[in-house]
């Protein structure tokens, strides 16, 4: 389990493809830290280590076609920004909400407005069962729990402050970049009990 709170930037140094696999390696800050078969998000999708260069600082990934179907790491290229998450260790501070690394769908940035001080940035995906949300409810963008508003059956805004907009990579989001979404877990076991 996840937080959606984003620990550092990952930088994808090398992608190969593997019959229907996507093995990602990824440069960070931490990456001496990890052992191999840790469940690591990465931009939102919890995949598994399956290497670790400590001297190269770079882990190893991959993604199954399942996943790749339903995320955007299709889009993936060296030199591409990812935020990064281990998983919540157990005697942690719970920051953010609920986050399981398990990506709904991918949605469509909008549009990103410059508000002098922060950042508002607009959402559209397909509408669907349990696909929901509510104002200010939670929502996890590429890996990072944010708090939604102007929601509608097919999108919503979220704001960003400066600290938000440093440390992850919405400072690289324009309109027109797919971005990977998870809905609140909450929010969809409710809708699926009422049929929605």
């Amino acid at each position: 389990m996840f937080t959606g709170i984003i620990e550092t930037l990952g930088t994808i140094t090398d992608v190969r493809r593997e019959n229907s696999n996507i093995h990602f390696t990824v440069q960070s800050g931490f990456a001496q830290e990890l052992k191999i078969d840790q469940s690591v998000a990465h931009d939102g999708v919890c995949l598994t280590v399956v290497a670790v260069d400590g001297m190269a600082g770079t882990h190893v990934v991959t993604a199954i076609d399942e996943t790749l179907q339903k995320t955007n790491l299709n889009a993936w290229a060296p030199g591409r920004r990812v935020n990064l998450e281990r998983c919540l260790a157990a005697n942690g501070r719970f920051d953010g909400h609920i986050v399981q690394g398990h990506v709904d769908l991918t949605a469509e940035c909008e549009a990103v407005e410059d508000q002098n001080g922060s950042w508002l940035y607009r959402f559209r995906h397909e509408p669907g069962a349990g696909r929901v949300t509510v104002e200010k409810g939670s929502i996890c963008i590429n890996g990072t729990s944010l708090t939604c508003f102007n929601s509608t059956d097919d999108g919503f805004s979220v704001a960003i402050i400066p600290y938000t907009y440093e440390h992850t990579t919405f400072q690289d989001l324009q309109p027109g970049h797919r971005v990977n979404l998870e809905f609140d877990i909450v929010g969809k076991y409710v809708a699926k009990l009422l049929g929605k």
